[in-house]
């Protein structure tokens, strides 16, 4: 009796302790040329049966299209290139573990950072669930910048670099 109950409270510590390690959250903040900003929201990023299930409940963002993705470093600090600041540039580039050096969107063969794109309404907030069907393993994510562009994505280079999302306008480091 004893062994039966030990052994049903090991997996049920092993079933929590699972749980809690299925789910990372950024607390997103608009990105300034000499740090954080306003906040804006949450990102949430869970397991799901075809994915990563992506959460967003956000605020404050310009309405229509944004280029999504989440980035190599876990920082949101400002850097400069070219004599100019850039707005979380310590996010560092696209999180790409297997070096493909494509970008080519959260179904294709590319950056594993490549997320769907977002959209915000007229309001200005989206609040939406989204699938990133190459996303498999939520432990490689932990730590990592998750980055919301001022333009859309069309996951590709051409005819501008990383899809033509533009600037980095929020940035949250995922928990």
């Amino acid at each position: 009796m004893v062994k039966t109950w030990f052994a049903g409270l090991t997996f049920a510590a092993a079933i929590a302790i699972n749980t809690q390690a299925a789910e990372l959250t950024a607390q997103m903040r608009q990105t300034t040329p000499t740090g954080a900003g306003d906040a804006l929201g949450t990102v949430t990023i869970s397991d799901g049966s075809g994915g990563a299930s992506i959460k967003t409940a956000l605020k404050g963002l310009t309405a229509g299209p944004h280029g999504f993705h989440i980035h190599e470093n876990g920082s949101c600090d400002p850097t400069t290139a070219n004599n100019q600041p850039v707005p979380a540039g310590g996010a560092g580039g696209h999180f790409d573990p297997q070096h493909t050096g494509k970008h080519e969107g959260p179904e294709g063969a590319g950056h594993l950072g490549d997320m769907p794109l977002l959209q915000a309404g007229a309001d200005g907030t989206a609040n939406v669930t989204l699938t990133a069907p190459h996303i498999k393993d939520l432990a490689a994510l932990k730590g990592k910048a998750v980055i919301i562009h001022a333009g859309g994505d069309n996951y590709s280079d051409q005819p501008a670099p990383l899809g033509g999302g533009g600037g980095r306008i929020a940035c949250g480091v995922l928990q």
